[in-house]
């Protein structure tokens, strides 16, 4: 019995940590099995209509159809290059870049002066914020009827203000100098308000003590916005940058109303170049290929934009 002892230990001693282990991984999942359940609606709809739509596009951007009921035809990456050298799309960026430039800065500083001025809660300011978060909850398409009624040459709104300082009203939508400047009205409009609640947000962190202490010692509302409250808003700065960027290119149902994409091509962005290829010109692969390469900069964009901010809030 002696010398059988010694040799049942290593058994007694090593099967238990490997129990131990499933009993502790069951009890887990049975700790997280309603929250999985819970999530699995998202998950499925993440899966299907997100993930999975963006494979399908990676995949459709590497074949071509020659007509709707044509096989598909293994062209590599021919259709990315067709896209690139194609002078709409070139003409697309462009439009686009000035486009976000266009409307984010000035969405951005206005929501940042709103913030400032309505800072503090009483009845007055928020009912002023409610004013000016309003046209967030307008539908893009129905603003984009309202301003169109605004802008029509000669019965507009704005040409019959105006007409009566200038003898000759331009034609807002119908000239190719102006119409995309006169298309970033309405973003402008309806962002200011929605970026303004994130400065309303990051005001908050703003140390009141800070403040005071500066103020006692004569700093002046120029200094204390320049030296502590715009430091405090970097993080805030960076988040809202990132998100007008992106409305600057995922909102394009003003154009569809208001322009079509003209006059000649003047105010066709990218999603609208996009949609003329796959549903126009039905030209799947290629619309497939413009939208790889727009998500491709976007997440690139977005990626930069993060680990900076990553980068200066863990920084000396």
């Amino acid at each position: 019995m002696s010398l059988a002892e010694p040799a049942a230990l290593p058994v007694a001693t090593s099967a238990p940590p490997r129990l131990h282990i499933l009993k502790r991984f069951s009890v887990g999942f049975k700790a997280s099995l309603p929250a999985y359940l819970l999530l699995l609606p998202s998950i499925v709809f993440l899966a299907l209509f997100t993930y999975g739509a963006m494979g399908r596009v990676l995949i459709d951007a590497l074949y071509q159809r020659a007509t709707p009921k044509a096989p598909l035809r293994f062209v590599g990456l021919d259709n990315i290059s067709a896209v690139l050298a194609d002078p709409a799309f070139t003409g697309a960026v462009v439009n686009n870049l000035i486009y976000a430039l266009g409307t984010a800065i000035p969405s951005i500083a206005l929501a940042l002066l709103f913030a400032l001025a309505l800072a503090r809660t009483n009845a007055v300011t928020s009912a002023l914020r409610a004013a000016l978060f309003l046209p967030v909850l307008i539908p893009m398409v129905a603003a984009s009827a309202l301003f169109l009624f605004i802008f029509l040459p000669n019965v507009g709104l704005l040409d019959y203000y105006i007409g009566r300082l200038l003898p000759v009203v331009p034609n807002w939508l119908g000239d190719s100098d102006i119409a995309l400047y006169a298309i970033m009205v309405i973003t402008i409009w309806k962002n200011a308000g929605y970026y303004m609640l994130f400065f309303l947000a990051g005001l908050q962190s703003v140390p009141e003590d800070v403040m005071e202490a500066a103020h006692l010692d004569g700093a002046g509302p120029f200094q204390r916005l320049r030296y502590i409250i715009l430091p405090e808003l970097k993080p805030t700065f960076l988040f809202v940058t990132v998100i007008a960027t992106l409305n600057a290119v995922t909102q394009v149902d003003h154009v569809f109303v208001m322009t079509k994409g003209g006059p000649s091509n003047s105010t066709s962005l990218v999603l609208f170049y996009i949609y003329e290829q796959a549903v126009e010109h039905y030209d799947i692969g290629k619309a497939s290929a413009a939208t790889v390469l727009t998500l491709a900069a976007l997440m690139g964009l977005t990626a930069l934009s993060f680990r900076t901010m990553a980068n200066r809030e863990g920084g000396p």
